[in-house]
Protein backbone atom coordinates (compact mmCIF):
# COMPACT_ATOMS: atom_id res chain seq x y z
CA UNK A 1 0.00 0.00 0.00
CA UNK A 2 1.25 3.49 -0.95
CA UNK A 3 1.60 6.19 1.65
CA UNK A 4 -0.47 9.33 1.99
CA UNK A 5 1.50 12.20 0.79
CA UNK A 6 1.90 15.41 2.63
CA UNK A 7 0.31 17.95 0.95
CA UNK A 8 -0.68 21.73 1.34
CA UNK A 9 -4.16 22.35 -0.21
CA UNK A 10 -2.22 24.62 -3.12
CA UNK A 11 -0.68 21.36 -3.93
CA UNK A 12 -3.81 19.51 -3.98
CA UNK A 13 -5.32 22.11 -6.03
CA UNK A 14 -2.44 21.81 -8.83
CA UNK A 15 -2.89 18.42 -8.83
CA UNK A 16 -6.31 18.46 -9.25
CA UNK A 17 -6.06 20.45 -12.20
CA UNK A 18 -4.85 17.77 -14.18
CA UNK A 19 -7.77 16.13 -13.66
CA UNK A 20 -10.09 18.16 -14.68
CA UNK A 21 -11.15 20.37 -11.98
CA UNK A 22 -10.43 24.58 -11.45
CA UNK A 23 -11.00 26.69 -8.86
CA UNK A 24 -14.39 28.10 -8.51
CA UNK A 25 -14.17 30.53 -5.72
CA UNK A 26 -12.71 30.70 -2.32
CA UNK A 27 -14.72 31.34 1.15
CA UNK A 28 -12.26 31.75 3.73
CA UNK A 29 -9.89 29.06 3.95
CA UNK A 30 -11.57 26.95 1.87
CA UNK A 31 -10.89 26.47 -1.86
CA UNK A 32 -14.12 25.34 -3.88
CA UNK A 33 -13.04 23.41 -6.62
CA UNK A 34 -15.72 22.31 -9.87
CA UNK A 35 -15.04 19.80 -12.31
CA UNK A 36 -16.09 20.73 -15.98
CA UNK A 37 -16.13 17.02 -16.88
CA UNK A 38 -19.75 14.87 -16.30
CA UNK A 39 -20.44 14.28 -13.30
CA UNK A 40 -19.72 18.11 -12.70
CA UNK A 41 -18.16 16.70 -9.46
CA UNK A 42 -17.64 19.55 -6.44
CA UNK A 43 -15.09 19.54 -3.52
CA UNK A 44 -13.77 21.70 -1.11
CA UNK A 45 -10.05 21.75 -0.35
CA UNK A 46 -8.29 23.41 2.79
CA UNK A 47 -6.08 25.97 2.44
CA UNK A 48 -3.32 24.70 4.90
CA UNK A 49 -0.08 24.29 5.21
CA UNK A 50 -0.50 20.52 5.21
CA UNK A 51 -3.76 18.54 4.94
CA UNK A 52 -4.57 15.76 7.66
CA UNK A 53 -4.27 12.06 6.51
CA UNK A 54 -8.18 11.60 6.77
CA UNK A 55 -8.81 14.69 4.91
CA UNK A 56 -7.13 13.80 1.67
CA UNK A 57 -8.90 10.30 1.89
CA UNK A 58 -11.64 12.12 1.70
CA UNK A 59 -11.41 14.31 -1.31
CA UNK A 60 -10.10 11.33 -2.58
CA UNK A 61 -13.24 9.70 -2.09
CA UNK A 62 -15.32 12.63 -3.56
CA UNK A 63 -13.06 12.94 -6.33
CA UNK A 64 -13.19 9.41 -7.41
CA UNK A 65 -9.58 9.39 -7.37
CA UNK A 66 -7.05 6.56 -6.39
CA UNK A 67 -4.06 7.36 -4.53
CA UNK A 68 -2.22 5.95 -7.62
CA UNK A 69 -3.54 8.05 -9.95
CA UNK A 70 -2.66 11.63 -7.58
CA UNK A 71 0.97 10.11 -7.13
CA UNK A 72 1.33 9.89 -10.92
CA UNK A 73 0.73 13.23 -11.20
CA UNK A 74 2.70 14.85 -8.19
Amino acid sequence: MTRLPVLSGKDLCKALENFGYFIDHQTGSHIILRNHLPPYRRVVVPNHKEIAKGTLKAILNQTGLTLEELNEVL
